[in-house]
Protein backbone atom coordinates (compact mmCIF):
# COMPACT_ATOMS: atom_id res chain seq x y z
CA UNK A 1 0.00 0.00 0.00
CA UNK A 2 1.45 3.37 -1.01
CA UNK A 3 0.93 5.66 1.94
CA UNK A 4 1.93 9.09 0.68
CA UNK A 5 -0.34 11.44 -1.22
CA UNK A 6 1.67 13.44 -3.73
CA UNK A 7 0.75 17.05 -4.35
CA UNK A 8 2.38 17.82 -7.71
CA UNK A 9 3.45 16.39 -11.07
CA UNK A 10 5.65 13.33 -11.24
CA UNK A 11 9.34 13.54 -12.05
CA UNK A 12 8.82 12.62 -15.71
CA UNK A 13 6.46 15.55 -16.17
CA UNK A 14 9.07 17.80 -14.60
CA UNK A 15 11.88 16.45 -16.73
CA UNK A 16 14.61 13.93 -16.17
CA UNK A 17 16.94 13.29 -14.61
CA UNK A 18 15.32 13.64 -11.19
CA UNK A 19 17.35 16.08 -9.08
CA UNK A 20 18.18 14.46 -5.76
CA UNK A 21 17.93 16.30 -2.47
CA UNK A 22 20.19 14.02 -0.42
CA UNK A 23 23.75 13.24 -1.40
CA UNK A 24 24.90 9.63 -1.18
CA UNK A 25 26.97 10.28 1.94
CA UNK A 26 24.10 11.84 3.90
CA UNK A 27 22.11 9.86 6.49
CA UNK A 28 19.14 7.83 5.35
CA UNK A 29 15.95 9.47 6.66
CA UNK A 30 14.71 6.36 8.46
CA UNK A 31 16.26 5.13 11.69
CA UNK A 32 14.97 1.69 12.74
CA UNK A 33 15.47 -0.12 16.04
CA UNK A 34 14.45 -3.59 17.24
CA UNK A 35 12.33 -4.50 14.24
CA UNK A 36 12.56 -8.11 15.39
CA UNK A 37 11.16 -7.23 18.81
CA UNK A 38 8.43 -9.54 20.09
CA UNK A 39 6.36 -6.82 21.75
CA UNK A 40 2.81 -5.98 20.66
CA UNK A 41 3.88 -2.34 20.52
CA UNK A 42 5.11 -0.62 17.39
CA UNK A 43 6.60 2.82 18.04
CA UNK A 44 6.94 5.71 15.60
CA UNK A 45 8.70 9.04 16.17
CA UNK A 46 7.83 11.47 13.38
CA UNK A 47 9.89 14.41 14.65
CA UNK A 48 12.86 12.59 16.17
CA UNK A 49 15.66 14.46 14.42
CA UNK A 50 16.77 17.89 13.28
CA UNK A 51 19.11 16.80 10.50
CA UNK A 52 19.21 19.13 7.50
CA UNK A 53 20.05 18.10 3.93
CA UNK A 54 23.31 19.74 2.93
CA UNK A 55 21.80 21.36 -0.15
CA UNK A 56 19.23 23.28 1.89
CA UNK A 57 21.84 25.32 3.79
CA UNK A 58 19.83 25.11 7.04
CA UNK A 59 16.88 26.75 5.23
CA UNK A 60 18.41 30.12 6.01
CA UNK A 61 17.97 29.68 9.77
CA UNK A 62 20.49 30.09 12.57
CA UNK A 63 21.64 27.34 14.90
CA UNK A 64 19.49 28.61 17.77
CA UNK A 65 16.33 28.13 15.72
CA UNK A 66 17.35 24.59 14.79
CA UNK A 67 17.59 23.78 18.50
CA UNK A 68 13.97 24.85 19.08
CA UNK A 69 10.71 22.95 18.90
CA UNK A 70 10.08 24.32 15.43
CA UNK A 71 12.80 22.00 14.12
CA UNK A 72 12.12 18.81 16.12
CA UNK A 73 10.38 17.33 19.17
CA UNK A 74 12.88 17.84 21.97
CA UNK A 75 13.35 14.68 24.05
CA UNK A 76 11.02 12.56 21.93
CA UNK A 77 13.73 10.45 20.29
CA UNK A 78 15.38 9.65 23.61
CA UNK A 79 12.04 8.71 25.16
CA UNK A 80 11.07 6.58 22.16
CA UNK A 81 14.41 4.75 22.23
CA UNK A 82 14.09 4.00 25.94
CA UNK A 83 10.51 2.81 25.49
CA UNK A 84 11.64 0.58 22.65
CA UNK A 85 14.36 -0.91 24.83
CA UNK A 86 12.13 -1.37 27.88
CA UNK A 87 9.24 -2.90 25.94
CA UNK A 88 11.32 -4.81 23.40
CA UNK A 89 9.31 -2.96 20.77
CA UNK A 90 10.01 -2.05 17.16
CA UNK A 91 10.76 1.63 16.61
CA UNK A 92 10.89 3.68 13.39
CA UNK A 93 12.19 7.27 13.63
CA UNK A 94 12.59 10.13 11.17
CA UNK A 95 16.05 11.74 11.19
CA UNK A 96 15.34 14.96 9.27
CA UNK A 97 13.82 18.13 10.65
CA UNK A 98 10.11 18.74 10.36
CA UNK A 99 11.05 22.05 8.71
CA UNK A 100 12.27 20.15 5.64
CA UNK A 101 8.94 18.35 5.40
CA UNK A 102 6.65 17.48 8.28
CA UNK A 103 6.25 13.72 8.43
CA UNK A 104 3.10 14.00 10.53
CA UNK A 105 1.25 16.19 8.03
CA UNK A 106 -0.57 15.14 4.87
CA UNK A 107 1.56 16.35 1.95
CA UNK A 108 -1.42 18.39 0.73
CA UNK A 109 -1.54 20.36 4.01
CA UNK A 110 -0.43 23.98 3.97
CA UNK A 111 1.89 23.23 6.91
CA UNK A 112 3.58 20.26 5.24
CA UNK A 113 6.50 22.52 4.29
CA UNK A 114 6.07 25.51 6.58
CA UNK A 115 7.12 28.98 5.50
CA UNK A 116 6.45 30.30 9.03
CA UNK A 117 6.65 28.22 12.21
CA UNK A 118 5.64 29.64 15.60
CA UNK A 119 6.23 33.16 14.30
CA UNK A 120 9.63 32.36 12.78
CA UNK A 121 10.01 32.77 9.04
CA UNK A 122 11.70 29.90 7.20
CA UNK A 123 13.37 31.54 4.18
CA UNK A 124 14.40 28.29 2.52
CA UNK A 125 10.78 27.13 2.32
CA UNK A 126 9.49 30.13 0.41
CA UNK A 127 8.58 29.94 -3.27
CA UNK A 128 9.52 26.27 -3.74
CA UNK A 129 9.33 24.91 -7.26
CA UNK A 130 7.27 21.71 -7.66
CA UNK A 131 10.45 19.74 -8.28
CA UNK A 132 11.93 20.94 -4.98
CA UNK A 133 8.82 19.99 -3.01
CA UNK A 134 8.72 16.65 -4.82
CA UNK A 135 12.30 15.89 -3.79
CA UNK A 136 11.47 16.36 -0.11
CA UNK A 137 8.41 14.14 -0.41
CA UNK A 138 10.16 11.44 -2.37
CA UNK A 139 13.39 11.26 -0.36
CA UNK A 140 12.24 11.97 3.21
CA UNK A 141 8.48 11.63 3.70
CA UNK A 142 7.88 8.58 1.48
CA UNK A 143 10.74 6.39 2.76
CA UNK A 144 9.66 6.97 6.36
CA UNK A 145 6.01 6.14 5.88
CA UNK A 146 6.66 3.38 3.38
CA UNK A 147 8.90 1.70 5.98
CA UNK A 148 6.26 1.98 8.69
CA UNK A 149 3.65 0.59 6.29
CA UNK A 150 5.91 -2.30 5.23
CA UNK A 151 6.67 -3.30 8.81
CA UNK A 152 3.02 -3.14 9.85
CA UNK A 153 2.08 -5.22 6.83
CA UNK A 154 4.63 -7.88 7.78
CA UNK A 155 3.13 -7.99 11.24
CA UNK A 156 -0.38 -8.30 9.81
CA UNK A 157 0.63 -11.20 7.58
CA UNK A 158 2.26 -12.91 10.52
CA UNK A 159 -0.98 -12.37 12.49
CA UNK A 160 0.88 -10.46 15.18
CA UNK A 161 -0.92 -8.34 17.74
CA UNK A 162 -0.06 -4.68 17.17
CA UNK A 163 -0.61 -1.42 19.02
CA UNK A 164 0.71 1.70 17.27
CA UNK A 165 2.22 4.35 19.56
CA UNK A 166 3.37 7.65 18.08
CA UNK A 167 5.79 9.50 20.38
CA UNK A 168 5.95 13.33 20.43
CA UNK A 169 6.72 16.20 22.79
CA UNK A 170 5.24 19.68 23.27
CA UNK A 171 6.48 23.01 24.61
CA UNK A 172 5.65 24.04 28.20
CA UNK A 173 4.57 27.50 27.01
CA UNK A 174 2.93 28.44 23.71
CA UNK A 175 2.20 32.02 22.67
CA UNK A 176 2.61 33.17 26.25
CA UNK A 177 0.27 30.61 27.81
CA UNK A 178 1.48 27.84 30.10
CA UNK A 179 0.42 24.31 29.33
CA UNK A 180 -0.40 22.47 32.56
CA UNK A 181 -0.54 18.90 31.25
CA UNK A 182 2.28 16.50 31.97
CA UNK A 183 1.29 14.62 28.86
CA UNK A 184 -1.44 14.46 26.29
CA UNK A 185 -3.10 11.41 24.74
CA UNK A 186 -4.25 12.15 21.21
CA UNK A 187 -6.68 10.27 18.99
CA UNK A 188 -9.29 10.86 16.31
CA UNK A 189 -12.16 8.45 15.58
CA UNK A 190 -11.12 5.65 17.93
CA UNK A 191 -10.43 6.72 21.54
CA UNK A 192 -10.49 3.18 22.95
CA UNK A 193 -6.83 2.50 23.64
CA UNK A 194 -6.14 6.11 24.66
CA UNK A 195 -8.91 5.92 27.26
CA UNK A 196 -7.50 2.68 28.66
CA UNK A 197 -4.07 4.27 28.86
CA UNK A 198 -5.51 7.37 30.53
CA UNK A 199 -7.14 5.22 33.19
CA UNK A 200 -3.73 3.72 34.00
CA UNK A 201 -1.98 7.10 34.18
CA UNK A 202 -4.46 9.40 35.91
CA UNK A 203 -4.39 7.44 39.15
CA UNK A 204 -0.72 8.36 39.57
CA UNK A 205 -1.46 12.06 40.01
CA UNK A 206 -0.50 13.12 36.51
CA UNK A 207 -2.32 15.87 34.65
CA UNK A 208 -3.34 13.98 31.50
CA UNK A 209 -4.87 15.91 28.63
CA UNK A 210 -7.21 14.28 26.13
CA UNK A 211 -6.44 15.73 22.70
CA UNK A 212 -4.33 18.35 24.45
CA UNK A 213 -2.43 20.43 23.56
CA UNK A 214 -3.37 19.28 20.05
CA UNK A 215 -6.05 17.09 18.51
CA UNK A 216 -5.60 14.51 15.75
CA UNK A 217 -7.46 15.01 12.49
CA UNK A 218 -7.22 13.91 8.86
CA UNK A 219 -6.29 17.48 7.92
CA UNK A 220 -3.49 18.05 10.44
CA UNK A 221 -2.06 14.56 11.04
CA UNK A 222 -0.80 11.58 9.09
CA UNK A 223 0.66 8.77 11.21
CA UNK A 224 -2.39 7.98 13.34
CA UNK A 225 -5.07 8.37 10.63
CA UNK A 226 -3.12 6.44 7.98
CA UNK A 227 -1.25 3.75 9.91
CA UNK A 228 -3.59 3.38 12.89
CA UNK A 229 -7.13 4.09 11.75
CA UNK A 230 -6.91 2.71 8.22
CA UNK A 231 -5.44 -0.52 9.53
CA UNK A 232 -8.01 -0.66 12.34
CA UNK A 233 -5.36 -1.37 14.97
CA UNK A 234 -5.34 0.17 18.46
CA UNK A 235 -3.32 3.37 18.52
CA UNK A 236 -2.46 6.50 20.45
CA UNK A 237 -0.28 9.55 20.02
CA UNK A 238 1.58 10.40 23.22
CA UNK A 239 2.72 13.99 23.72
CA UNK A 240 5.00 14.56 26.74
CA UNK A 241 5.89 18.06 27.91
CA UNK A 242 9.42 18.84 26.84
CA UNK A 243 10.78 20.12 30.15
CA UNK A 244 10.04 16.67 31.61
CA UNK A 245 12.06 14.72 29.03
CA UNK A 246 14.72 17.06 27.67
CA UNK A 247 17.37 15.34 29.81
CA UNK A 248 18.26 11.65 29.96
CA UNK A 249 17.07 11.25 33.56
CA UNK A 250 13.59 12.45 32.61
CA UNK A 251 13.53 10.20 29.57
CA UNK A 252 14.41 7.20 31.74
CA UNK A 253 11.74 8.09 34.31
CA UNK A 254 9.03 8.60 31.72
CA UNK A 255 9.94 5.46 29.81
CA UNK A 256 9.53 3.45 33.00
CA UNK A 257 6.24 5.16 33.82
CA UNK A 258 4.78 4.87 30.34
CA UNK A 259 5.94 1.33 29.62
CA UNK A 260 4.10 -0.01 32.64
CA UNK A 261 0.94 1.92 31.78
CA UNK A 262 1.10 0.85 28.11
CA UNK A 263 1.36 -2.80 29.09
CA UNK A 264 -1.50 -2.60 31.57
CA UNK A 265 -3.69 -0.77 29.05
CA UNK A 266 -2.82 -3.40 26.44
CA UNK A 267 -4.08 -6.20 28.67
CA UNK A 268 -7.47 -4.49 28.86
CA UNK A 269 -8.09 -4.12 25.13
CA UNK A 270 -8.83 -6.49 22.28
CA UNK A 271 -5.80 -5.91 20.07
CA UNK A 272 -6.22 -6.61 16.36
CA UNK A 273 -3.64 -8.27 14.15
Amino acid sequence: MKTATYFGPDSKALGEPFNRLLDNDEPHPVDCRRLDGVSDFFLACDHAGRQMPRKLDDLGLGGADLDRHIAWDIGAAGLAERLSETLGAALVMQRYSRLVIDCNRPPVAATSIATVSEGTEVPGNRDLAPLQAHARLREIFDPYHDRIDAELELRRRAMRRTVLVSVHSFTPVFQGESRPWHLGLLYNRDPGYAHNLSDELEGSGLNVGHNEPYAVSDVTDYTIPVHGERRAIPHVMIEVRQDLIEKEQGQDEWAERLSGALLRANSDVDVAC
